[in-house]
């Protein structure tokens, strides 16, 4: 085998010497690696020529320096007929004016052309013995020049829910704003009770509402009808909710009022009608009231119209924090002057406190967020949008149907327990019938409350694609349902069977009425599943717990409670003493007919609290209707700590 050798270009100034193709002799072929450059490309052509190293003859100006050869590893290709090139004669000098029209011909050529070979595509070679062209000049060498990279503009970020779905309404000016903000929150700051309750509360909420809407009707005006009059639905509600804490005095049922109450301001300010977005109104009310603080503060930012005048805007607003202030001074000293203009003072105007700045404060940024959200409600449709269907039908047709069976199964016990009642209890559970009632109804209304969360998330997520998945889905959840239905059931009776025998109190009322809403939710989501269309169900829901809290509150489950205490005392000679004189003062007209001996100990503790006389913004009917029942019995009929100590005889046993 021939030993390769490297042909060395010499340095040189200008262009590089035409050299002859290297062989042995005239007319003898060379072996030559094909190589395709783009037309265009500046640089030197240097050939690599393989040759016997014998025969090789160096040329003039050139420099052979020996390669070592690799070892090659034969591997089997196909024949391949090989291009072979005929060594040309010496190439003699050209005079200048030839070469440069040769420059010239040579810009305007093109690439040879490439014939098919067998191996591939390769350029085209004249024929054996054929002399080759004359060695085309190559162009001066031009060095690379680097373009800078020009960056464009930086790609803006997608827009977020705020600028997207709520971007605020756009600033305005004016008066009625941010009067209708400090009316609002004055007037309930003043008319609030505090911790007591009272006609305040209901003064108060009603003040914000009508506040809210006269500062912001033209925006309210052009909401979609069905929108205006379902927050008008919401407000109306909060402002009934408050009224409770003016007849009733229950510290667990004028609390659910007032969260209650909270809860549907929530909905009346942000909209929200789906689980998700009423979710969404009862944390951006909140988030409304600070974001809007500037947008009001604006409408009083400008210092002057075109004339340099003060606005009247600012006018309104210096009167009025003089007035207060005047009023503040000068009512304080007159107060201190004369002791009966001091009470009559304090019995209309409540006394500044922390507790009246935190109330106004709260109250105020109550009136922000309302003003902020009704000008330009948030687009809740990302937030309400239908869920996609995720799960197949073995994913969610097995677990389902696993929760069907075992249902069935707990309420064919339920059965036997129901229709055999105490005596089947008791031989087969080993407890009493109240024991066995109490053991049980939490657990009961804890698998009610996540059935319907199972029932919400299968309706959501379940795929639908052809009519089996429909008539199945319809048919495990109605089962499903029904069964829940018939736990509902199974757990009322539970709490029944076990206020009959410990005896009735407020708070075993209101889980009894809790449980009896879940069973509602369950006849909703059986009618929403006729036609599949249960978007009306949260809302509704919403409502009924609006209702079931105003049905308590019509009931006075306190005196219900008293009286069926009462009742039992009657018949069995015993009465849960110990729990009755912590009743509110909404079982005192009940209580009072009980006997001297019991009456001393139930009415000792509500006398402390009804000692205070109440102001106009504090009256509460529960509260004048048992001072009318304490002036009946007389102070004589009114015992103290030592008539509870014999309290132990017509007590239940504490272990219940």
């Amino acid at each position: 085998m021939a030993v390769p050798y490297l042909l060395v270009m010499p340095g040189g100034d200008g262009q590089p010497q035409p050299v002859a193709w290297p062989g042995t002799a005239e007319g003898q072929t060379t072996w030559a690696i094909p190589v395709t450059i783009p037309a265009g490309t500046p640089g030197f052509a240097v050939f690599v020529p393989l040759v016997s190293g014998a025969a090789a003859k160096p040329v003039e100006g050139m420099t052979a320096a020996p390669v070592e050869p690799e070892p090659v590893t034969p591997v089997a290709a196909e024949p391949v007929t090989p291009v072979v090139a005929t060594a040309a004669a010496p190439v003699e000098e050209l005079p200048d004016d030839e070469l440069e029209e040769d420059e010239e011909q040579d810009e305007e050529a093109v690439a040879p052309p490439l014939v098919q070979h067998q191996s591939g595509t390769r350029p085209f070679a004249p024929p054996s013995g054929a002399p080759f062209p004359p060695h085309p000049v190559v162009p001066p060498f031009r060095p690379y020049q680097t373009v800078p990279r020009v960056m464009g503009p930086p790609r803006p970020l997608p827009p977020g829910f705020l600028e997207a779905r709520w971007p605020g309404p756009e600033p305005a000016s004016g008066w009625r704003v941010p009067v209708a903000v400090l009316a609002g929150g004055l007037v309930a700051a003043i008319v609030l009770p505090g911790t007591r309750v009272g006609i305040g509360w209901f003064l108060g909420g009603f003040a914000l509402v009508a506040a809210v809407i006269a500062g912001i009707w033209p925006a309210a005006a052009a909401l979609p009808k069905a929108d205006r009059a379902m927050r008008a639905v919401w407000a109306g509600s909060a402002v009934v909710l408050l009224s409770v804490l003016a007849f009733r005095n229950a510290w667990w049922l004028v609390t659910f009022c007032v969260l209650g109450a909270l809860g549907c301001a929530a909905l009346a300010i942000v909209g929200g009608q789906r689980v998700r977005s009423i979710l969404f109104s009862l944390v951006a009310a909140p988030f409304a009231a600070l974001r809007g603080i500037p947008w009001v503060a604006k409408h009083l930012s400008a210092t002057g119209d075109r004339h340099g005048k003060p606005r009247h805007t600012q006018r309104v607003a210096w009167s009025v924090i003089i007035t207060v202030l005047f009023v503040l001074v000068f009512g304080a000293l007159l107060s201190s002057a004369d002791a009966a203009f001091s009470q009559v003072l304090s019995a209309v105007v409540p006394t500044v406190s922390v507790g009246r700045v935190f109330l106004f404060i709260l109250c105020a940024l109550i009136a922000v967020a309302a003003v902020y959200t009704v000008a330009a409600p948030p687009d809740l449709s990302t937030i309400d949008k239908p869920g996609t269907a995720r799960l197949r039908r073995l994913e969610w047709g097995l677990p389902i149907g696993a929760l069907v069976l075992l249902y069935s199964g707990f309420v064919v016990v339920q059965a036997t327990v129901l229709f055999g009642g105490q005596h089947h209890v008791l031989q087969t559970a080993g407890l009493s019938y109240a024991e066995y009632a109490r053991s049980g109804f939490w657990q009961l209304a804890t698998v009610t409350v996540l059935t319907i969360a199972v029932l919400g998330g299968v309706t959501r997520w379940a795929s639908r694609e052809d009519r089996v998945d429909h008539i199945l889905l319809r048919t495990l959840l109605g089962l499903l349902s029904s069964l829940s239905i018939v736990i509902v059931v199974s757990a009322l009776s539970r709490m029944y069977a076990y206020q009959k025998v410990y005896s009735f109190t407020g708070e075993r009322i209101f889980v009894m009425a809790f449980e009896l809403l879940l069973g509602t939710v369950f006849i909703m989501i059986m009618v929403a599943g006729i036609r599949w269309r249960g978007a009306w169900i949260p809302s509704t829901i919403v409502g009924l717990a609006v209702v079931m809290l105003l049905t308590l509150a019509v009931l006075n489950p306190e005196d219900y409670a008293a009286r069926r205490n009462i009742a039992r005392y009657q018949e069995t000679g015993k009465i849960d003493a110990w729990y009755l004189r912590a009743l509110s003062s909404d079982a005192t007209p009940a209580l009072s007919t009980l006997p001297d001996s019991v009456r001393r100990c139930t009415l000792s503790w509500i006398v402390d609290d009804l000692d205070e006389p109440d102001p106009w913004y504090g009256w509460n009917l529960g509260r004048e209707n048992a001072r009318d029942a304490l002036d009946r019995v007389g102070s004589s009929g009114i015992g103290g700590s030592s008539d509870c100590q014999r309290a132990d005889q017509f007590d239940l046993p504490k272990t219940r």
